[in-house]
């Protein structure tokens, strides 16, 4: 009978964790595609894109900014010292389009983070009423700046955010970013952030636009020189000095291929994993728990039916057959909320069944960015080391 408590009790619990992951990110601001202003008496908009070592995405991401159909933009690439074949993919394009500046950015100064830095650097140069912070791995639809400026206009955002349709490649990126982008969804509420009345605030740096009155009042990127996660702390300024922050839905104007391998995913996620519980160390213990649930999702959960069934060969009688229904019942609802989420994130169904797999990878990652808190290391990002007191 105890065995039999004991199962009834985790069936109840996880039914519950199942189903309570899976209901808290609601993305109500849905950015539809529009048409390009009928006038071309317009703001001025301008791209910022920040570059380093960029060569895979920097030509698509580039060429997506040129073909915009908003007729009144600029686009300013800043060249971030990079060291791979970057530099000459954008002499060869910028030859070829007047729109397209190209900044080579200078060394990076004491206190200051690469991007932050690169961002500053790019505004400083931008004309625009507008600024449009685009990432080198973010790839706009020809209508995206028409669509997210009339969206911007019409939920009259100071900074308007979206959340981007993720491309998934390789079999790592199609384990683990499902997995990564539902535990985000849980410390992430959109329904807060776009509440003008609560401090929630967050932005995605992959696709940032600002006004540029409202850029320059907060203190621009040189505000948070220091910070490597600058979406988030410039949404925070943005929102905490009275201004409209927005974060919207933007899967069907912009997409974006943040890893290609385990090893960069390794890497990014670490690293932000391990600012979060830095910059926030009671979330020391959220991070734990969650850790906790993807160590018992990728290993308790393929062994919990394993025990029933040894129970039931050795003796277990009708006990032993409630308990292998419930952990069957488990898998079935988790299996059918994550083939949900796979078809959502445009990769088979069938990745469900990786789940115990990206449950691992991602509970290690939680556990490395915890220790190198604990342990006061730091992290290294685009070839640059940051320590705890960055």
């Amino acid at each position: 009978m105890p065995y039999l408590t004991i199962s009834t009790f985790l069936f109840i619990f996880a039914l519950i964790i199942i189903f309570w992951i899976h209901n808290q990110y609601h993305l109500d601001i849905v950015v539809n595609p529009a048409h390009s202003p009928s006038s071309r008496d317009v703001p001025l908009i301008s791209i910022c894109i920040p570059a380093r070592d960029e060569e895979q995405n920097i030509g698509r991401c580039v060429e997506a900014a040129l073909a915009q159909d908003y007729p009144n933009i600029e686009v300013i690439v800043l060249d971030d010292r990079s060291a791979d074949g970057t530099s000459e993919i954008l002499r060869l394009l910028a030859a070829r389009n007047d729109l397209l500046k190209i900044i080579n950015g200078s060394d990076l100064p004491a206190g200051w983070a690469g991007k932050p830095h690169a961002l500053f650097q790019a505004s400083a140069a931008a004309r625009g009423n507008w600024l449009c912070f685009v990432d080198a791995d973010t790839f706009l639809e020809s209508n995206c700046l028409s669509s997210c400026y009339a969206k911007a206009l019409e939920t009259k955002a100071d900074l308007f955010t979206t959340m981007n349709r993720q491309l998934l490649g390789s079999f790592w990126e199609k384990v683990v970013m499902p997995l990564v982008m539902t535990a985000l969804s849980v410390g992430f509420s959109p329904r807060k952030v776009n509440d003008p009345g609560r401090r929630d605030a967050v932005a995605n740096g992959q696709f940032i636009l600002i006004k540029r009155s409202v850029y320059d009042a907060i203190g621009g990127h040189e505000k948070v020189k220091d910070q490597i996660v600058e979406d988030k702390a410039i949404s925070e300024l943005v929102k905490w000095n009275g201004y409209r922050l927005i974060v919207a839905d933007g899967a069907q104007v912009l997409s974006t291929r943040m890893y290609t391998s385990l090893p960069a995913m390794w890497e990014g996620w670490t690293k932000n994993i391990y600012l979060g519980l830095r910059d926030h160390p009671a979330m020391l213990l959220l991070g734990a728990f969650g850790a906790s649930l993807a160590l018992i999702a990728a290993v308790f959960l393929p062994v919990w039916p394993v025990l029933g069934f040894l129970w039931l060969f050795n003796g277990g009688g009708w006990q032993a057959v409630v308990i292998v229904l419930q952990a069957f019942g488990v898998w079935i609802f988790l299996l059918f909320v994550r083939a949900g989420v796979a078809t959502k994130m445009n990769i088979s169904a069938w990745y469900a069944l990786t789940t115990p797999l990206g449950a691992g990878v991602f509970a290690a990652m939680m556990l490395a960015s915890a220790w190198k808190v604990l342990s006061g290391q730091g992290v290294t990002w685009r070839g640059r080391k940051y320590h705890s007191d960055t």
